[in-house]
């Protein structure tokens, strides 16, 4: 069933703050900032060329991926597997980038140039958070996966997504929003018959000092 076009305005006003102070406050991704790769331990095939690493972190810049495990596909180039390459990581993973934080059971990155690219998580559920500056508040949202293209600075919910930005709470089977551009979207093709849901809290109400008889 549709949803009305009341609501769609709705969902881009309630997000609309939020994507806003992303757009000022994200800062350029350095491409050329080195990357630094730590591991417990390490575990190279040297018939296949790839390589696990438990307990990894690895962090580029403001970037930084952390989890349980990492596993990365073959070596393409002497740029130590991340020249174009997909990692898979494992267990307690946090990926932080300049526009918040995810979290998930295992995630898919895909590393372009040397930088990363995309990431697609999963989780039970999988989790988004960022602080929203100007409201000071704590912008979160969780579903079963979660895309982030890095390029586009796009992040999409998908599967019983939640979004909550401090004072607002929308749920929907998938939602996505894009940080430059300002602009969101809950397309009526990527709900499977359902309906986006707002909950919209009203600001408390302003105190009037009582007037005094002079």
């Amino acid at each position: 069933m549709a949803v009305s076009s009341l609501n769609w305005l709705t969902l881009a006003a309630v997000l609309a703050p939020l994507v806003q102070a992303n757009a000022a406050a994200t800062p350029a991704h350095d491409a050329q900032a080195p990357i630094l790769l730590d591991a417990q331990s390490t575990s190279i095939d040297l018939k296949t060329n790839s390589a696990v690493f438990s307990k990894i972190r690895i962090s580029q810049g403001a970037m930084s991926i952390t989890a349980d495990q990492g596993q990365a596909s073959e070596q393409r180039s002497a740029n130590l597997y991340f020249e174009n390459n997909v990692w898979n990581f494992r267990g307690n993973v946090k990926i932080t980038v300049e526009q918040g934080q995810l979290f998930s059971d295992d995630a898919q990155i895909t590393f372009v140039n040397s930088a990363l690219s995309k990431a697609v998580v999963n989780g039970k559920p999988a989790s988004f958070e960022q602080t929203v500056a100007k409201k000071g508040k704590l912008a979160k949202g969780h579903a079963d996966t979660i895309d982030y293209d890095a390029a586009k600075h796009l992040v999409r919910f998908s599967k019983n997504a939640y979004l909550n930005d401090g004072d607002h709470d929308i749920l929907a089977q998938s939602v996505k929003y894009d940080i430059l551009a300002q602009k969101v979207i809950a397309e009526e093709a990527e709900q499977n018959s359902q309906r986006v849901h707002i909950t919209i809290t009203p600001p408390p109400p302003k105190t009037t000092p009582p007037k005094t008889n002079p």
